[in-house]
């Protein structure tokens, strides 16, 4: 049955609605995907902070229109779906990718678009190895505090050692008055 002109419109409207603040679009085709396997894809890319459609071609490069992911939704072929974020793109990649990896004869990807750079899949499968934001975050993090750390160990190590002496010249009574 056909879709009329009102539902294609409101599509369209709510495609691009949630399109407007990605920053990310992993595009992929499927082939065979049973409903079971489709709600637990969702699932997980729900989980990564993405949301996950199956789009019409024509619709999905009309909803992208001025987007951050417009260069990925132009000029789709065959049957196709978009997972995106506005969150970390790197969190989306590992997911989506480890799910690919595990049903590989439903699910292959096409391409992506990462803060507007298109990326083929290879560039796909490296962008799901990298560490994601909070892990870089985490690292750089202690990478500036490391040295602060390590200046105050040193520093009350004089003091800690001081007092090591003392103490063991009160416990063996080297201190007493003659």
């Amino acid at each position: 049955m056909a879709i009329t002109k009102a539902k294609k419109s409101e599509k369209i409207k709510v495609l691009a609605k949630e399109l407007e603040t990605s920053t990310t679009a992993i595009i992929g085709t499927f082939n065979k995907l049973t409903v079971a396997k489709d709600y637990e894809l969702r699932k997980t890319i729900r989980e990564a902070g993405g949301r996950y459609r199956v789009v019409k071609n024509k619709l999905a490069a009309i909803s992208g229109t001025g987007t951050q992911v417009e260069a990925a939704l132009k000029g789709l072929k065959g049957v196709n779906s978009v997972a995106f974020t506005a969150g970390d793109p790197v969190a989306l990649a590992k997911v989506f990718a480890k799910w690919a990896g595990e049903n590989t004869a439903e699910f292959q990807f096409k391409l992506a678009i990462v803060d507007g750079k298109l990326l083929n899949v290879e560039e796909i499968k490296a962008l799901a190895t990298m560490p994601g934001k909070d892990e870089i975050y985490a690292k750089l993090l202690f990478l500036i505090s490391a040295p602060a750390q390590r200046l105050v160990t040193v520093l009350n190590a004089a003091g800690r050692d001081l007092a090591v002496v003392i103490g063991q010249g009160v416990e063996k009574e080297k201190f007493a008055a003659a």
